[in-house]
């Protein structure tokens, strides 16, 4: 991505004033400019200006609001300021075990297509994943009847260590390599900026403007699947971490030289919670490759196998002593569970949430609450789409601070 000019102070004070102006009209959906003024604490003189700017530059448009029959003696109602939905098509991308799910909206958030992608392999060179990523949107945007071409920007959540001011994988399950700039060689084939970052922070965002995590300014979600992810929201904001390797909660370690986890470690908590972990023991200690799946496990220990049971068992109590400790570290408002996993509840049953309470420190104050919030891969994708509606409205607004100066 082209490096940025850098701005006078003036210029940044005005781009960050567009982008709270921008960022309360999409957050009321319509607003008129008096009222954006007194949320955003800014002029009204310097709202009109910005405004005018914003309107020019296609980003939002106004609208008439309808008036209650009562007021129609009144006078004209105020005239509303609201994002203008044709201004750009963006598309977000989740990459999991197998599947891409991808999604494709306008610049409103609104869902023009979306698609499931089957790849036959798991983890893959990247190249070979590159490609796979742009099958899947090429053909989401076939089935919205418009083209690639017309994207403005492009959210990717995958799992691992991301760097996502860099869009840069330090590792991820899905790819072969390591130490890898993913942005770059996506936008190599792209016809628009693309924008990587992990796939639990992109859930923690989806679940903060469409989910569970709505109106809570500080909250946890923790990632369900093949391996175990955590997303972190604080005071309205993802939290990272300084190389954007934070929040690795499936990699927090709960055994000295334990099980071998997939990111080539001992003893992460993934290592004895991940779907490939459990199945992995599940069929040593049976000697057999009888359990091809999770459900397949999880039917034989409901059907009484002692060794199938102490399997989950373990996992749960591996879990909520994870959870324990995020608690004691962070101590959120609100933990999320979130996952295509949660249909297994041996990692959420009343047994692990009891055992989780009593090993959080404790106070004379409430627990945060524990929601499970089971959706699927699209929805992860839109949180993606999201990202991606943010970062392209921030390089709009830094076109017109530099085009203004």
């Amino acid at each position: 991505m082209a490096r940025r000019a850098k701005l006078s102070h003036s210029g940044e004070q005005r781009e960050t004033a567009r982008a709270h102006i921008l960022e309360a009209i999409r957050a009321a959906g319509s607003i008129a400019r008096i009222d954006i003024a007194q949320e955003t604490r800014t002029s009204p003189a310097t709202v009109t200006a910005i405004t005018a700017e914003l309107i020019t530059a296609g980003m939002i448009e106004e609208i008439t609001p309808e008036a209650p029959p009562q007021a129609a003696k009144r006078g004209r109602p105020r005239v509303a300021l609201k994002i203008c939905g044709d201004a750009h098509k963006t598309a977000g991308v989740k990459v999991s075990r197998r599947i891409i799910s991808a999604v494709v909206t306008d610049f409103e958030g609104n869902e023009l297509a979306s698609h499931q992608y089957t790849m036959e392999r798991g983890s893959m060179p990247v190249q070979d994943l590159c490609t796979e990523i742009f099958n899947a949107l090429s053909e989401t945007c076939t089935l919205g009847g418009f083209s690639i071409q017309d994207l403005s920007g492009i959210g990717v959540g995958i799992a691992g260590m991301v760097d996502a001011k860099r869009s840069f994988v330090y590792w991820s399950s899905s790819m072969e390599e390591r130490n890898v700039d993913l942005g770059e060689l996506l936008e190599a084939m792209a016809p628009c900026p693309v924008f990587i970052d992990n796939d639990a922070n992109l859930v923690a965002k989806a679940e903060h403007l469409f989910g569970e995590g709505r109106n809570v300014s500080d909250f946890i979600v923790i990632t369900i699947e093949h391996g175990v992810g955590m997303g972190i929201v604080i005071n309205n904001e993802v939290y990272r971490g300084s190389r954007g390797c934070g929040s690795e909660f499936g990699h927090t370690k709960v055994q000295l030289e334990g099980a071998l986890c997939q990111c080539g470690q001992r003893g992460c908590l993934e290592a004895y919670v991940g779907d490939y972990a459990l199945l992995r023991e599940a069929n040593i200690t049976s000697g057999t490759d009888r359990h091809k799946d999770l459900a397949s496990l999880f039917e034989t220990a409901k059907a009484g196998d002692a060794m199938a049971q102490s399997i989950l068992d373990r996992a749960g109590r591996m879990f909520a002593m994870g959870l324990a400790n995020v608690v004691n570290i962070f101590d959120p408002q609100l933990i999320v569970l979130s996952g295509a996993r949660l249909s297994f509840d041996y990692l959420y049953s009343d047994q692990v949430i009891e055992e989780m309470k009593r090993w959080i420190v404790q106070v004379d104050a409430p627990l945060p609450e524990v929601k499970v919030h089971g959706w699927g891969d699209l929805m992860w994708a839109k949180g993606a789409a999201a990202y991606a509606i943010e970062e392209v409205s921030a390089l709009r607004i830094r076109e017109l601070a530099a085009n203004a100066g």
